[in-house]
């Protein structure tokens, strides 16, 4: 129950509480306005049928008309009500106080409705034409509003405190609601300080669809975490075991009291440079940052610099690039990825290629990246082992048979494929296939 102006549950509670104050306030005002305009509209009507009262007794009489006006204002007396009235052109008032007040209003044409206001009393007046005996009259049938105003005003403040009242419970109600609808985030908090302190290894909690895509975002980054550790892990276990032997016997020889002759000096090499691929190896799989790495990649741009770069590092090679109109968009894969993939494909091209490489790049529901080359191709039994950790089809090139390697595990991050096959060119056709639709939703 703190308060903490900075927190989601003070901003609901400001903003509920003060639309609530407004349409509390805003309906409170109208209900004093419709409320007096309910009783004017009332009160106007019974004027006006009583005025019609009064004339229809005037026309059914035989008496002279002061003597049975007067004799009806006496019945108006009694409820409160006054009237003034003109016929020809004499003047009488049941109150004479407002006879004076009130004669502008006889002469006027038509029947209406009036306000009128005098020394802070509040009159309604109903004014009505009459015909009798071949003359005409003007008959005015007044009450006091302003007892009527003050009854009204009374039972005004009586409603604006039952609505504050109200307004408290309903502030109260959006506080147990806010409290109740924000239990998930707290229980979040509560689970990520269990996450941090070791005590959980998953976010597991019941939470509205709002946040279900972030509970399964920070899952998806703790098993990237965790898959990045045991990447690594890994890797200093392959380190550990593949250096440990060679590191022993360089070790060896250079303490022994033999002289190192050439020969002995070339398998020294020969190994410090495996020590030294299998260094460079571990590094790259390490570097690998996956999909959910939150990073883009120009496809066009970082293209052409791979090209310019394969052309710089084989310039007795033809290195053709062609992408399709879609290719020059920015698409969800991290860069140093997305480099890997395509140098490994274009430095093996470049390897075995006689003259010529080319690269396809085509973009639509899914990455596609074709590499084609003119050297001697692999032969169709072959195809399958490509990939393979270690497996060097041809010991003539210089290399460890790392590189396909991983590319292969690179292209499983990304849940794509890799497809090998004989180029048109006469060399290997590779494809990549990387389905940005699942990566988009990663």
């Amino acid at each position: 129950m703190r308060i903490n102006r900075g927190s989601l549950r003070f901003r609901l509670l400001l903003w509920l509480g003060g639309v609530a104050l407004l349409v509390v306030i805003t309906t409170w005002l109208l209900h004093g306005i419709l409320l007096q305009n309910l009783a004017r509209d009332f009160l106007g009507e019974r004027l006006e049928r009583e005025a019609d009262h009064a004339v229809a007794q005037l026309e059914q009489g035989e008496t002279a008309v002061p003597t049975s006006l007067d004799s009806v204002s006496q019945g108006y007396q009694v409820f409160h009500h006054l009237y003034v009235l003109r016929f020809n052109n004499s003047v009488s008032a049941s109150d004479p106080k407002w006879q004076r007040q009130l004669a502008p209003l006889l002469k006027e044409s038509g029947d209406a409705l009036l306000d009128v206001q005098h020394d802070g009393q509040r009159l309604l007046v109903y004014r009505r034409h009459f015909e009798w005996q071949s003359a005409s009259g003007v008959l005015l049938v007044g009450e006091d509003f302003s007892q009527v105003e003050a009854g009204l005003a009374t039972l005004h403040w009586w409603v604006g405190g039952i609505a504050a009242g109200l307004l408290a419970m309903l502030i109260t109600l959006n506080l147990l609601a806010v409290n109740r609808s924000l239990t998930p985030l707290w229980q979040l908090r509560e689970q990520l300080a269990a996450l941090q302190a070791g005590e959980r290894q998953r976010l597991s909690l019941t939470a509205p669809a709002e946040l279900d895509a972030l509970v399964a975002q920070l899952n998806r980054f703790m098993d990237d975490i965790d898959l990045r550790l045991q990447r690594s892990r890994e890797s200093v276990a392959n380190l550990s075991h593949a250096l440990k032997t060679p590191l022993a016997a360089i070790t060896q020889v250079l303490r022994g009291n033999r002289p190192i002759d050439g020969n002995r000096r070339r398998k020294l090499l020969s190994r410090i440079e495996d020590i030294n691929a299998q260094l460079d190896a571990e590094l790259r799989r390490a570097r690998i940052a996956g999909p959910n790495a939150g990073r883009m990649v120009h496809l066009e741009r970082e293209t052409r610099r791979l090209i310019e770069m394969f052309r710089s590092l084989y310039p007795e090679r033809e290195f053709q690039l062609t992408y399709s109109e879609h290719a020059k968009a920015v698409v969800p894969v991290e860069a140093h990825d997305f480099a890997e993939m395509l140098g490994i494909v274009l430095d093996n091209a470049g390897k075995w290629s006689r003259t010529q490489v080319r690269c396809q790049l085509a973009l639509d529901e899914s990455l596609t990246l074709t590499v084609d080359d003119d050297g001697p191709g692999v032969p169709a039994k072959d195809l399958a082992k490509l990939g393979e950790r270690g497996i060097r089809l041809d010991e003539r090139p210089p290399g460890y048979g790392l590189g396909l390697s991983i590319l292969a595990q690179l292209i499983a991050r990304y849940s794509g494929t890799t497809h090998f096959a004989k180029s048109p060119l006469g060399g290997l056709h590779v494809t990549v296939c990387l389905p940005l639709t699942h990566i988009k939703q990663d």
